[in-house]
């Protein structure tokens, strides 16, 4: 019995009109991918501001409040025109992202950072009033800052990796990449 996959739904969205004008348009692709990296960029600056005094590695004598409060709407912003330019990109060539195992390790770890977020805010950050003008943070806001440094990290590498096509369906005859990217026959080499 085979296994359900997204492949038939991201196969009709590449054939859609919209995926097609944007994957062959000679501007917006680009356009839309320089965004991107644009926006990871405001993101990712203002994460690790936020992660490195959560570290105690930098602006140990402003309270955590005080940075939350003057990151986190530009951390919001990045990342809503971050998701935004990326399910673009998405669009454009659904079904090689798809099967890009890279993609499908940045996709896991988004949701595992996004994971790590919520646990902060919802865990350890209700508590603030009481720690915010430390210098040292308590254990578990450290471990949440490392944490969300090392998914971020690894999440940019494997989104600069998609690019790469080392491990394509019609490039690669590796048994164990082709299982992973969830290659079809009818996309891969016999």
């Amino acid at each position: 019995m085979e296994c359900m996959t997204l492949l038939p739904f991201v196969e009709w969205l590449a054939s859609t009109r919209g995926s097609i004008a944007l994957h062959e348009s000679l501007y917006m692709y680009p356009l839309i991918e320089s965004l991107h990296v644009l926006t990871l960029m405001l993101f990712a600056g203002t994460t690790a501001l936020l992660d490195f005094r959560l570290l105690g590695l930098g602006l140990r004598k402003v309270p955590l409040s005080d940075i939350t409060a003057k990151l986190l709407p530009w951390m919001f912003t990045g990342f809503a025109i971050m998701v935004t330019s990326g399910a673009l990109l998405f669009y454009a060539i659904p079904v090689r992202s798809y099967q890009n195992v890279f993609f499908r390790a940045k996709v896991i770890l988004l949701l595992l950072a996004g994971l790590n977020a919520w646990l902060f805010h919802a865990g350890i950050y209700r508590s603030v009033e009481r720690w915010n003008h430390d210098e040292v943070l308590p254990r578990r806001a450290r471990m949440a800052g490392l944490l969300s440094l090392v998914l971020w990290a690894l999440i940019i590498t494997s989104g600069r990796m998609i690019a790469y096509n080392w491990f394509d369906c019609d490039v690669t005859t590796k048994p164990t990449i082709l299982w992973l990217a969830g290659c079809t026959e009818r996309n891969s080499h016999p």
